[in-house]
């Protein structure tokens, strides 16, 4: 099982400086080689405090140059806000300089405050995500980005040109069953965050599976399966301390997302997500939390694995990444989180047999 970590710098209520915020979530995430994990994934947000990092790429290209193995994964660029051809870029280069240690992950984004604050239509984001992925993964393959019924791109090569394919390696995240065959279609792996009950998750998979084999003549590739985590070997600790810690971050969410809000759920290709405030006002802002919090594997490091065994039961992921530090929590404990996943977790599965990632030095080699 291949087995990644992710910093996402949350500083909720402003209790810290965003310096320290960033002083020690470095340090903990500078931890992740040394302790066996294999990758470290970065998430793109802009404006609050919910997460503090607007530039995914630019965060990854720091951990190229502080690590040697790990690779390096975007949970995910927001591509309705960027210009494909400046991220096509971005891309291509750091791949060059991590040695084709990237992994792509793609979406489109939630927020209004986010939208807004780029002066960017949010009933445009799924038409532009789709047109900017479709230049961008074409681009990364033929080493040029042109075209474009929104962009009206005039053909640039990419320089650097790319490496290697990023086919196999490319990912999106995907929460509304309407964005399953948009992903399949596109040809690429999924993002999995734990939001919807596992059953559910399972009948949108089967979407997309169905869709991918059409579209592309082949399986799909194995998911990621992201999460929130807390282990501690008193099982009653790691429980009270989930609820607490994992409902917080939900709470961050849900203000950042404005999920109780009149306009959520109302713009064109996000009607998906009215359900989301409908539940959220029969459940309560605690108990939508709570809920979110039993999705998320927790506990003894026995019943950590035993969670993540179900996962990979429902959607068959051969990677995880793993958030150690959130809503707050106080960095010593978000150390300790994570030291305690890395001695008795980790090692378990690494035993998990499962299909290797794509090996880019595999895919389509352009430079000798």
């Amino acid at each position: 099982m291949h087995v990644g970590c992710s910093p996402i710098f949350q500083n909720p209520g402003n209790q810290r400086s965003d310096a320290e915020v960033y002083r020690e979530e470095l340090r903990l995430i500078e931890n992740a080689e040394p302790l066996g994990f294999d990758s470290v994934w970065s998430i793109e947000h802009h404006f609050t405090d919910y997460t503090m990092c607007p530039d995914a790429v630019q965060f990854l290209t720091y951990m190229a140059g502080r690590s040697k193995r790990l690779k390096l994964g975007t949970s995910v660029i927001v591509l309705p806000w960027h210009d494909p051809m400046r991220v096509a870029e971005q891309i291509s280069m750091l791949d060059h300089l991590s040695g084709g240690r990237m992994i792509l992950g793609l979406g489109r984004g939630l927020a209004r405050v986010e939208y807004d604050g780029f002066r960017i239509d949010q009933g445009e984001g799924r038409e532009r995500f789709v047109e900017y992925a479709e230049l961008l993964l074409e681009g990364l393959e033929r080493g040029y980005v042109e075209g474009g019924a929104l962009t009206k791109q005039p053909r640039r090569d990419i320089r650097p040109l790319p490496l290697n394919s990023f086919k196999g390696r490319t990912y999106a995240a995907a929460v509304s069953p309407e964005s399953m065959p948009i992903m399949a279609k596109l040809g690429v792996g999924l993002l999995v965050i734990p939001q919807k009950p596992w059953e559910v998750v399972k009948q949108d998979f089967a979407i997309y599976r169905e869709v991918f084999q059409k579209s592309n003549g082949c399986e799909p590739p194995q998911p990621f399966c992201g999460g929130f985590y807390f282990v501690d070997k008193d099982p009653a600790r790691a429980e009270d301390m989930a609820y607490q810690w994992i409902g917080a971050y939900y709470h961050t969410a849900m203000k950042h997302y404005e999920m109780t809000g009149a306009k959520f759920g109302t713009d064109k290709g996000y009607e998906f997500y009215k359900n989301v405030g409908k539940y959220i006002g029969k459940q309560g802002m605690d108990g939508a939390a709570r809920s979110f919090a039993e999705l998320m594997p927790w506990g003894s490091p026995k019943q950590v694995l035993e969670k993540i065994a179900y996962m990979r039961e429902v959607v068959d992921m051969n990677g995880i990444t793993c958030n150690f530090s959130y809503a707050g929590m106080p960095y010593d404990e978000a150390e300790r989180n994570m030291r305690c996943f890395a001695e008795y977790v980790l090692p378990e599965l690494k035993k998990w047999e499962t299909t290797p990632l794509a090996d880019p030095k595999l895919l389509n080699l352009r430079a000798a």
